[in-house]
């Protein structure tokens, strides 16, 4: 015999927290209420080169969860905070004042949130189904399906929608992941926040992001931001935005950072995601710029920065060292000169150029003429002239 919604939504909740989750909603299947805005939002083409997000198989599952599962009548949202402990008074000093340091996401300090919730989430699923008569069917997604989980987490009422465009929880703030169980089981279903609050007049994410990616808000320009410019694009980051990214390298926290609804948050209970050793909160920018195939992988195939592959982390590492501005990063940018890359080699040209100097110079000088690809000597022949912060390479 099937036990009452009430009652198994109850349990499910229980559960969910036994298995380390700090929220948990449950909903109706149902497209996201803010389903149209996203629409807009990839129609205005703020996604960047993000393409998949505008797949016509993907925007179908938005609008129709049934095509992800069909027969799904419930979706259950699920929470996992991750802020960051309190920091050594050294490395709080890094991470405000050190520019010779890259800066990671507080996310990426530890173990790949999708390695810890996802057989999380999938052993809730084989609960659900254990305490059930009957067929039972879910599919767990987190971060990696084609829903909107922060709009689904608002109806859930974990929260209400920043103008950062993140959840965040009142009680709580924003440092925490989701996941989302579809099932199709009917279960007792929650209700978005009675009386939700809001940013009100508040505007410090806004003011405070040091790319300008809020046009307006609660609307992301992803083409602007750093976590976008440092992960999700694959080329050449813009050379205009380049000398705003100061030494983030993976991502960036600015807009979490300064939201009041942080103070709130405490230390995560979680162990996967307090970082191995303080150097992955900050490493120098030197040991970034020197990491061979081999280093890249032995440092962060485990771990969320793994995704985005050795170029790209140096491509970042190269910003992050023009914007440094020593002279104590030339040799080792010069050495990037004959890289593999094309986008390193162009971004350290870029470096290089920023930086300036006789030895820079001369390492600009003596890898044009045996670079073959056009917008690697683009870039070597803009960085050999007076400094200035334009559109190209």
């Amino acid at each position: 015999m099937q036990p009452p919604t009430a009652m198994l939504t109850a349990e499910l909740k229980a559960q969910a927290a036994a298995m380390g989750f700090n929220r948990v909603g449950v909903i109706p299947a149902a497209p996201a209420r803010r389903l149209d805005a996203y629409l807009a939002w990839i129609d205005a083409g703020l996604h960047g080169e993000m393409g998949y997000m505008a797949r016509p198989d993907r925007v179908a599952r938005r609008r129709d969860p049934a095509v992800i599962l069909p027969g799904v009548r419930s979706l259950v949202v699920v929470g996992l905070d991750y802020a960051a402990p309190p920091l050594p008074a050294e490395i709080a000093a890094r991470l405000a004042d050190d520019p010779s340091r890259g800066r990671f996401s507080n996310y990426a300090w530890g173990a790949d949130y999708h390695d810890v919730m996802t057989p999380r989430l999938e052993a809730l699923g084989d609960w659900l189904r254990g305490q059930t008569a009957g067929e039972v069917a879910s599919r767990a997604y987190v971060d990696t399906g084609a829903l909107l989980e922060r709009d689904h987490g608002e109806t859930a009422g974990l929260g209400f929608t920043g103008k950062n465009t993140l959840l965040i929880d009142p009680r709580a703030g924003s440092w925490f992941f989701l996941g989302v169980l579809l099932t199709t089981l009917p279960l007792d279903y929650d209700q978005p926040l009675v009386a939700s609050p809001s940013c009100g007049r508040c505007r410090r994410c806004l003011d405070a992001c040091p790319t300008a990616a809020f046009p307006a808000p609660y609307v992301l320009d992803a083409r602007r931001c750093i976590s976008y410019l440092t992960i999700e694009l694959k080329g050449w980051i813009p050379a205009e935005l380049r000398p705003l990214m100061g030494n983030w390298v993976y991502g960036c926290d600015v807009c979490q950072a300064v939201c009041p609804f942080n103070r709130f948050a405490a230390p995560a209970a979680e162990a996967a995601f307090r970082p191995a050793s303080w150097d992955a909160v900050a490493p120098p920018l030197l040991d970034l710029l020197a990491l061979d195939d081999e280093g890249f992988r032995r440092r962060f195939a485990h771990g969320p920065v793994g995704r985005i592959g050795r170029a790209r982390l140096v491509r970042n590492a190269c910003v992050a060292a023009g914007n440094w501005g020593s002279a104590a990063a030339v040799a080792a940018l010069a050495a990037l000169l004959t890289d593999a890359a094309p986008i390193v080699r162009g971004h350290a040209a870029w470096a290089l150029g920023r930086i300036g100097g006789q030895a820079a110079g001369a390492a600009l000088a003596a890898a044009l003429p045996a670079e073959a690809d056009p917008d690697v000597r683009h870039a070597l022949s803009a960085a050999t002239q007076p400094r200035r912060e334009t559109r190209g390479y």
